[in-house]
């Protein structure tokens, strides 16, 4: 997974940025929110960011809260968590953290268990987001494909055939079949029955006896 680290102290930004690496993660590193705001707002930016509370610039909070604000002009279905690392630790502040947008909240110096521990959570809400975008994408374009029939058609009253656009006389079915997804199996109504078919057989039985 690709993260962000948005830390401006130089000591506790390397060895945040050893242990990811060490994790097997690629790692984007920042010194400042405004540098970190920079990297979020790009095409291809990390789905997870680890951002320190009091940076030079913004803030973290104040970078969670654009981010947050971003979603719905941009791409909604763009994957983001947002983490906060820092060393406020009143419930306060967690409150605060959280209600800026944050998605999680690690006091430091932080525990690497801990960490480990709430970097799954996130990895397993983006991989969720991920998914869920997928099949969205996959819902809109399925309805991109599907044909409606609408509007006024014009059928004979005599054949009950269809004109289609170039003029062109057909069967029902054959229009209907080609402007959506439905499929015909031919079949003969009680009415028709009646109508038609049963006067045939009478007739053709008829034949049959005066041979």
């Amino acid at each position: 997974m690709n993260i962000l680290i948005a830390e401006d102290d130089l000591v506790s930004r390397r060895a945040l940025e050893a242990t990811l690496r060490q994790w097997g993660h690629s790692v984007v590193v920042t010194a400042s929110g405004t540098e970190a705001w920079d990297v979020l707002q790009g095409s291809d930016s990390p789905p997870l960011a680890i951002l320190d509370w009091m940076m030079p610039g913004l803030d973290g909070v104040e970078v969670c809260r654009l981010a947050r604000q971003r979603v719905p002009l941009d791409d909604e279905h763009r994957p983001l968590y947002l983490m906060l690392l820092t060393a406020r630790d009143r419930k306060e502040d967690l409150v605060a953290g959280l209600e800026g947008g944050a998605d999680d909240y690690l006091i430091k110096p932080f525990d690497r268990d801990e960490l480990r521990a709430r970097l799954d959570v996130g990895l397993r809400m983006v991989g969720l987001q991920h998914r869920l975008a997928r099949r969205v994408h996959e819902l809109h374009e399925a309805l991109q494909k599907v044909k409606q029939l609408q509007g006024l058609l014009p059928i004979c009253s005599y054949c009950k055939r269809i004109r289609d656009d170039q003029n062109y006389w057909q069967q029902v079915e054959g229009y209907i079949g080609a402007h959506s997804e439905a499929r015909f199996s031919h079949s003969i109504c009680p009415t028709c029955y009646e109508v038609v078919v049963q006067p045939q057989l009478d007739a053709l039985q008829k034949i049959s006896c005066n041979c």
